[in-house]
């Protein structure tokens, strides 16, 4: 047999394991508390978007920050795939906890968060996490070409709409290749015309790039467009998830 055909075997025959493998989900089953609140979630998230919907102050955005790892439950496990960002079911002095950085997790927050020092370019420069300059913000400028704000990459930031700052945070949240995409209320701030075209381009993004989104909101047109699957909360606990 030759080094080619060897060679093709061997990828057919990783091609013939990625299709047994289940597909990627993040599971998760904690407690969080900070100062005098918990919540106690529990859910699962497929790829596509999971909307976590429910009253203010009922846990949905400290959910999200215990999967980005920026606080560590007090119970309970979270989990992407094979990787195990939290454990704290048994000894506490054994408690695992994946650093943010290494969990692939790319962030949007209502307010988008950006360095007004840097242009828009250069903001989501930040987030790509391999290669030379060159390459870097080339990889930069074609996700500000995809997320349609690549007319405004050397514009002085503080100068972008909403909308635009919006466009430039999730050019940036994608630009590390993230499996996972929190979104915290990140349409809030805006017009509805403008919340209308975003919602369809994180659609389009959730769907082309495969990645898990999990969005908090309390909009019913963000649940329309978005929301796979919702999460329910009720204040300090999850009471249902519906497809």
């Amino acid at each position: 047999m030759s080094r080619d055909a060897a060679a093709g075997d061997v990828r057919s025959a990783d091609a013939r394991m990625d299709d047994l493998r289940p597909p990627l989900s993040l599971s998760v089953d904690v407690r969080v508390e900070v100062r005098d609140f918990g919540v106690d979630a529990c859910f699962t998230a497929p790829i596509g978007c999971t909307a976590l919907v429910g009253p203010s102050g009922s846990g949905k955005s400290l959910t999200l920050a215990a999967v980005a790892g920026t606080i560590r439950p007090v119970r309970g496990r979270i989990r992407c795939g094979d990787a195990v960002f939290a454990d704290a079911t048994g000894d506490s002095a054994a408690a695992l906890h994946m650093r943010s950085q290494d969990r692939g997790i790319g962030m949007v927050f209502q307010h988008a968060a950006l360095l007004d020092h840097l242009s828009p370019l250069d903001n989501v420069v930040l987030g790509v996490r391999s290669g030379d300059r060159a390459t870097r913000r080339s990889e930069a400028a074609a996700l500000l070409e995809r997320v349609g704000a690549a007319a405004r990459s050397s514009a002085r930031t503080r100068t972008l709409s909403g909308g635009e700052r919006q466009r430039v945070a999730l050019a940036r949240a994608l630009a590390g290749k993230p499996r996972i995409l929190l979104l915290d209320e990140p349409f809030s701030s805006l017009d509805a015309p403008t919340r209308q075209q975003l919602r369809g381009l994180v659609r389009e993004l959730v769907n082309e790039r495969e990645i898990i989104a999990l969005l908090v909101t309390h909009d019913a047109g963000d649940v329309a467009v978005l929301g796979d699957r919702v999460v329910t909360y009720e204040p300090g606990r999850t009471v249902s998830a519906t497809e």
